[in-house]
């Protein structure tokens, strides 16, 4: 059997943000509705900000997200800092790693084998220029609410494992 690139595994590297801020005794959550020009056919997708590691322009993925060359931990914390400033319409800091997820999808007849590394970020300001055009739409909303809106299963758990840092976070702080 050949190989052709119908039938390859390509790989990408993404990073992105799942951030929170503290709001009237309460902690809500960042999500994103996606917009019209995004890779994403459903445009009632909500999801947490994520994107490639680097661009080669006109959207192509860099050497780093196509996996040529190997990311730091830099690389990986600046990509999810610009994703969320870009989707998010915010600027946040990196509390803690929450783990890298993977899924395969197909684009463009290409099955794509996607690895994205998630942080823990506390926002710390709006941008004034808002979000980019990969988002339609920006929420914040409680913890529950977040993982209803979200819609897909694995960034649901990414939640779920944000969340539950952050609470370990809270306790420790109160010892």
């Amino acid at each position: 059997m050949g190989k052709d690139s119908q039938s390859s595994l390509v790989r990408e590297f993404s990073a992105g943000g799942v951030v929170f801020k503290r709001h009237g005794g309460q902690v809500l959550w960042l999500v994103t509705k996606v917009g019209l020009s995004s890779r994403i056919p459903n445009p009632d997708t909500w999801r947490l900000p994520k994107g490639w590691l680097d661009d080669a322009g006109k959207g192509i993925p860099g050497p780093l997200a196509r996996g040529k060359v190997k990311a730091k931990k830099e690389d990986l914390q600046n990509a999810a800092l610009k994703e969320v400033r870009e989707e998010g319409g915010v600027d946040a800091k990196i509390l803690d790693k929450i783990g890298t997820t993977r899924f395969i999808f197909t684009w463009e007849g290409k099955k794509i084998l996607k690895f994205v590394t998630f942080y823990l970020m506390e926002w710390t300001r709006d941008l004034p220029e808002g979000t980019d055009y990969e988002t339609s739409e920006v929420a914040w909303l409680s913890f529950e609410t977040a993982r209803k809106r979200l819609t897909h299963s694995t960034e649901k758990g990414v939640l779920d494992k944000a969340g539950k840092l952050l609470e370990l976070g809270i306790q420790e702080s109160l010892v």
